[in-house]
């Protein structure tokens, strides 16, 4: 039993991490559709890697209490969850997409997905693999910026001249 677990609910069964239901998982939005969205076993198979990598670094969902790549699992919201892409073999494009347009944790879910799979990538095979939360996301503009700052490295320069400006 994970550490946020809520034991057995009775709720619903969810898929198996062995299945594609594409009615269960969120539709790529624009991000990834300029790339090779993946279905069927590609997607599983990546999605095993991420639940994997997620598992190791701790990348859980407090509300529902699992292991955040389960939420695509999770038949109750089949239009939350992650979608993938490929760019030219070597990037790849993840997008999650939150269970509500307003869900408060989804800045703190999406860089903790960037952070873990970013930290990990001898785990993926791929030599950069992009994070953003989907554009229904209150936030998404903010939250994707940030991400895209994060990754370019500024947020080390701009918190050290941050820090530099402090009075004490």
């Amino acid at each position: 039993m994970g550490l946020f677990s809520r034991g057995d609910s009775g709720g619903p069964e969810f898929d198996e991490y062995g299945e594609f239901v594409p009615s269960n998982v969120p539709d790529p939005g624009p991000r990834l559709t300029d790339h090779a969205v993946l279905e069927g076993e590609e997607h599983v198979e990546i999605h095993r890697t991420v639940r994997d990598i997620f598992g190791e670094r701790g990348v859980y969902d407090t509300t529902f209490g699992y292991n955040l790549a389960k939420l695509n699992l999770d038949p109750r919201h089949p239009d939350a969850g992650f979608r993938y892409a490929v760019e030219d073999d070597e990037v790849l494009h993840v997008e999650f997409t939150p269970t509500t347009a307003f869900c408060p944790q989804g800045e703190v879910l999406t860089t903790a997905a960037s952070r873990a799979l970013n930290d990990l990538a001898d785990r993926h095979g791929f030599e950069a693999v992009e994070v953003r939360i989907a554009d229904r996301h209150q936030h998404s503009d903010a939250i994707n910026e940030q991400l895209q700052a994060d990754a370019d490295g500024e947020l080390a320069d701009s918190s050290e001249d941050e820090q530099a400006d402090l009075p004490f």
